[in-house]
């Protein structure tokens, strides 16, 4: 299978099933398709047009050619191609939690994740205070994530939320690097979470690698004029 990406450093998409399949174990070629504009006719756009419709990524391929787009469509075409990485909870309610918390992360904290793009490489402390202080609708964000991760880390006694890795700790590590990015405050549980999301090896894998990026697009970077 290739799995085909965008800039490791900015594509919060592309992470969450990079790092599923990464940290459990399945093999695949990752394809990097560099951003270089999202404007038809950009070389990005021409790129992903021949694997998938949407003009986005990620995009699942299989050897025969046939893709699979959406997060949520990789995660579960994964899950049912290797049941025995568990990549859902065993337990069917635990699974019907697993799949709401996810399709909640795909669908919502809209107001988070446009206000605080995903930037692994950068440290912005001082805008995410300012973010905080002026964006009402980020601090409801973080305070629902808040109650999600507490909550369900409760019902399962943790590390994860549902005790192993699932499909939905990888669904929220880019919500954990941009609590660190932007310095978002967070309960003491809660943000315990988040450290231990960011410290399981596949995502550290794809940390690793978009700090070995080196680039700097600007239409990515609405708070710096530089990387440097």
């Amino acid at each position: 299978m290739q799995l085909h990406i965008g800039n490791k450093n900015y594509s919060s998409w592309s992470m969450r099933p990079w790092v599923l399949m990464r940290q459990a174990g399945i093999a695949f070629d990752e394809v990097l398709l560099r951003f270089d504009s999202f404007e038809p006719g950009s070389q990005f756009k021409r790129e992903v047009a021949r694997v998938s419709p949407t003009g986005r990524v990620p995009v699942l391929v299989d050897d025969d050619g046939f893709a699979v787009w959406d997060t949520l469509a990789i995660a579960e075409t994964l899950a049912e191609r290797f049941p025995e990485k568990a990549l859902w909870p065993a337990d069917s309610r635990a699974r019907a939690r697993a799949r709401s918390l996810c399709a909640e992360m795909h669908a919502g904290f809209g107001a988070l994740r446009t206000h605080c793009p995903l930037n692994i490489e950068a440290s912005l402390p001082a805008v995410g205070a300012r973010i905080f202080a002026e964006q009402p609708a980020v601090r409801a964000d973080l305070d629902r994530l808040a109650q999600l991760w507490t909550e369900q880390l409760a019902a399962s006694g943790g590390p994860l939320l549902f005790g192993a890795f699932t499909i939905a700790d990888a669904y929220y590590a880019p919500v954990a690097s941009r609590i660190r990015t932007y310095a978002l405050p967070l309960p003491t549980e809660a943000a315990a979470y988040a450290g231990r999301v960011l410290a399981l090896p596949g995502v550290q894998a794809w940390i690793d690698g978009a700090l070995a990026e080196r680039e700097f697009l600007a239409f990515e970077e609405p708070y710096r004029t530089s990387r440097d």
